[in-house]
């Protein structure tokens, strides 16, 4: 379920701070509720927007899982590095502690109005928003339900078929699914051994790597009951672990993941179910390139599959319609990195425009409604489209299993709740089930989110919302439908990614000799004419781009004995289709 969060919006006063006649003045860089925190307690965290943003335009879908995180990380780190220079020293000349972002560059900080200004007459600064805390959080309710008596298999997971797909010896092996939340009980007996931190064979966890704790210490969090900056998961909640153990758990006879077979890394983004934009885009910038328990040493090859979160970001954490676009942004780039970002749709149904808050309402996360055990809609499953931003967007994406969902809860215990945050775990475990069924899936975003949407069992219903009639497919109630997941992995086992990097069906270009020393061949079939080469180091920069017609053996030699060594990405382009790859000269 997604978290249910007051919402309180607060009026900004003019009287307090007047703006300037001036259209282009520092305050219309400012979101106002930061002047209305500043009013009330004379600092607050804010989040400082860079107006330079890294370009990933150049990030070909024709990479794999591994190079496009690879490529992506170099390019944003390239960017924030280079573009917030200036704003780092001037913030350490005036001993101000900060945190810099490069998922989106952007600098976190505590401002009073007096640096707030000086930030904000920048000429690097775009824009600046609030990071409130805040204590209202409402977990989801335990429904208990106790499990029918004999079944050890969730209703869930036998609607959408996945016990189909277990007895094709297809369980999760190879994937690894992320989860952001309150947390995790990591001992708990059907999430154990399904740990990437945890060593069977030695009986010691290892958490580097596989676990970040963005819950920092501040006035709001001294009576945590996990406390703060935890090197080892923990769950303050329940949330959780009951999300979690849908996506991957099981022990003995008790499967009550999607896929028992795939191993779990988990942040904790919230306080007892309460984030704030800093805190998510934390946690989604470990995803990209995990770190050590020191958040030293990126990997960018440990980064999950795929992420779940069941989790909504509402006014009163501070998104709104001033800094919707920063978020969306942080979206984007995970999901450029070849990451699947799942996103439960909210529990504000029944209403039309109900898919409200970040990060379901963005177009790059797949946004997942709850259905019943008769595959009928949720009354509290929110709904599209998304209006908030005047997008008119549809959402959800597709929908999945919601209401009494049975999974495990902290202290080794079992628990049925009800919400959306039930239904995106249901979705995380199905495409961690397309992976092992065809890894070459990995990273291919788009295709395995087609996939699902395809192969979903069809839903109508008799409520039209945004000019949208419900027995149109997709609808904005549930989308696409109900995943079926043993129809998703069928699927997902037809596509083949070529040996070789395809332009189109019938040419290919391989590139040899690779590593290189000084020259470097491309060997074609099926292309013809003039094509755009053009080679870009680790941070995005072109270093060499030339046009070049193939000969009549289709071959194509470059001479680079000026290149200096290290680890590059080729781009191929003929006017209307264009292929990459990575290269590396000795």
């Amino acid at each position: 379920m997604v978290f249910q969060k007051r919402i309180i919006f607060r009026l900004f006063a003019l009287c307090f701070f007047p703006i300037l006649s001036n259209a282009q003045s520092w305050q219309t860089k400012v979101n106002p509720s930061v002047f209305d925190e500043l009013r009330a307690r004379q600092t607050t965290e804010i989040l400082v927007t860079m107006r330079e943003q890294a370009d990933l335009s150049r990030v070909s879908n024709g990479l794999t899982k591994e190079e496009k995180g690879e490529l992506v990380v170099q390019i944003l780190r390239g960017t924030a590095e280079r573009s917030q220079s200036d704003m780092q020293q001037f913030l350490q000349t005036q001993n101000v502690d900060f945190q810099s972002f490069w998922l989106i560059n952007a600098v976190f900080l505590k401002s009073d109005f007096a640096l707030l200004k000086q930030l904000a007459e920048r000429s690097d600064v775009a824009t600046i928003d609030n990071n409130p805390h805040t204590q209202q959080s409402l977990l989801p309710q335990n429904l208990n339900l106790p499990q029918p008596e004999g079944v050890n298999i969730p209703w869930g997971i036998l609607k959408i078929k996945a016990d189909s797909v277990w007895a094709l010896g297809i369980r999760g092996q190879g994937a690894v699914v992320g989860g952001a939340d309150t947390g995790y009980d990591w001992t708990h007996p059907a999430l154990k051994k399904k740990y990437r931190g945890w060593n069977d064979t030695t009986g010691v966890a290892n958490h580097n790597y596989n676990w970040h704790d963005a819950i920092h210490p501040d006035s709001t969090t001294a009576t945590n009951p996990c406390g703060t900056n935890q090197n080892k998961p923990c769950d303050d909640g329940f949330h959780g672990t009951h999300t979690m153990g849908t996506m991957i758990g099981s022990v003995d006879t008790q499967l009550i993941g999607v896929a028992p077979g795939a191993r779990w890394i988990g942040t904790r983004n919230m306080d007892r179910g309460d984030g704030t934009p800093a805190r998510y885009i934390e946690c989604f910038q470990w995803f990209v390139a995990p770190t050590d328990s020191l958040g030293r040493l990126p990997q960018t090859k440990l980064a999950p599959h795929v992420i779940n979160n069941s989790w909504g970001c509402p006014p009163s954490e501070g998104c709104n319609l001033g800094n919707f676009a920063v978020m969306n942004t942080v979206i984007k780039n995970v999901r450029t990195a070849g990451i699947v970002v799942v996103a439960s749709a909210g529990n504000s149904g029944p209403s039309c425009g109900s898919v409200q808050d970040p990060p379901a309402m963005f177009a790059p996360s797949f946004s997942v409604g709850a259905t019943g055990q008769n595959d009928t809609i949720a009354s509290f499953s929110s709904r599209g489209a998304v209006s908030v931003d005047s997008s008119f967007r549809r959402k959800p994406d597709v929908s999945a299993p919601g209401v009494g969902v049975y999974s495990a809860g902290p202290g080794g215990v079992y628990r049925n709740l009800i919400g959306t945050s039930m239904s995106g775990p249901h979705v995380v475990g199905a495409v961690a089930l397309m992976i092992s069924a065809n890894p070459q899936i990995a990273g291919q975003v788009d295709t395995i989110q087609r996939i699902l949407e395809l192969t979903a069992k069809p839903m109508m219903t008799t409520q039209d919302c945004n000019n949208t009639n419900g027995t149109t497919i997709p609808n904005n109630t549930y989308g696409y439908g109900r995943i079926d997941v043993l129809a998703a992995v069928k699927k997902a086992l037809l596509y083949r990614r070529p040996a070789t990097k395809t332009i189109d069906n019938q040419s290919f270009v391989t590139v040899s000799p690779n590593p290189f020393s000084t020259h470097l061949t491309f060997y074609t079939e099926g292309v013809e004419g003039e094509v755009l080469v053009e080679i870009f180091n680790l941070n995005g920069q072109s270093v060499f781009a030339e046009r070049h017609i193939f000969s009549e053996k289709n071959t194509l030699q470059l001479a680079l004995p000026n290149l200096s060594s290290g680890v590059y990405f080729y781009k191929m382009h003929d006017g209307k289709r264009s292929v990459g790859g990575k290269i590396v000269k000795l």
